[in-house]
């Protein structure tokens, strides 16, 4: 690298510093009316822009970049919007974050795309500067590649864990109607299957019977999971349990018929990819075995042409 390659990069690493430096020391200055109020008014809920970081509050890195990264939060909300739908599938994956600090992982997933884009673009714009403007423009929508990343992954966490829960409800479903059959009631019930099982449908039931034992009716406590969950047979389930709380029904009938029915589901569901998956295995039959076939059938009989033709 020449003198002024080297000269232009320590004057932008120098003047990033000296705008890291004043950054901090404005935002120390300045303490927002939020801060100086919040502490009064506990009845409040806190407000988002106030919630720390993933990272520790009194580390380095939140006191320098900690005000950028609140600033990028607020950006991606105002620009993508849907803080409802966020804050719906970050309490289906039961991620223990709010959605600002969500908004904030998403910009850093936007940053780090954008300095993987911007090292090797700089090196091409050092050489010819005449693609300067394109290579700008390929690193601004690398910055928006990784925040929808983000997001994508976010949804990916769902599913996965509505996933297990499918897969984790008969056996759940069965030792509660075991259990209730045998004459405990359903809290006694539930605490027995919370203690012995593990997994994400196990994690949510925990939660139910923390509610209960803090005082909330066992049938409110079902109807909030239902209305947190995502999956309608897993919603089916916390009504179909107060529901019968409420008029008397036998329980142990209830939890069996839904367990079975979640069987039912899961097998309809595993002939339906079976279905969609036969056309993807008609592809190395068509494309590869098949024109195989034709060469060794054909191949022969095309040499013995050109062999008896003088």
């Amino acid at each position: 690298m020449t003198p002024t390659t080297w000269g232009v990069v320590l004057g932008a690493f120098a003047g990033l510093g000296i705008w890291l430096v004043v950054e901090r020391l404005w935002s120390a200055r300045h303490t927002s009316l939020a801060v100086r109020v919040t502490p009064y008014l506990r009845d409040l809920p806190s407000s988002t822009s106030m919630r720390s970081l993933p990272v520790e509050p009194s580390s380095a890195f939140v006191g320098i970049f900690g005000p950028m990264l609140r600033t990028a939060g607020d950006l991606v909300e105002r620009v993508l919007g849907g803080s409802a739908s966020i804050a719906r599938r970050l309490e289906r994956a039961r991620l223990p974050m709010s959605v600002h600090e969500f908004r904030i992982s998403q910009a850093l997933w936007g940053l780090v795309a954008f300095l993987l884009a911007v090292v090797p673009s700089g090196l091409v714009a050092l050489r010819s500067p005449d693609r300067a403007v394109p290579l700008l423009v390929m690193c601004g929508c690398a910055f928006a590649l990784g925040v929808l990343l983000r997001e994508n992954r976010l949804t990916a966490q769902v599913v996965r864990r509505e996933r297990r829960i499918l897969e984790e409800f008969p056996t759940i479903a069965e030792l509660l109607a075991l259990a209730v059959a045998a004459g405990e009631s359903p809290v006694a019930a539930l605490d027995r299957v919370v203690r012995r099982s593990h997994g994400e449908l196990s994690a949510d039931l925990r939660d139910v019977l923390a509610e209960v034992r803090t005082g909330t009716p066992i049938t409110r406590a079902f109807d909030d999971l239902a209305s947190r969950s995502g999956l309608p047979a897993v919603s089916r389930f916390p009504e179909g349990i107060a529901i019968a709380i409420e008029r008397g029904t036998p329980l142990t009938d209830v939890l069996h018929a839904q367990a079975g029915d979640v069987r039912e589901a899961g097998r309809r569901a595993l002939i339906e990819s079976g279905a969609r998956r036969e056309v993807l295995m008609m592809v190395p039959v068509v494309f590869l075995v098949l024109p195989t076939v034709v060469v060794f059938a054909f191949w022969p009989g095309l040499v013995g042409l050109r062999l008896v033709v003088p």
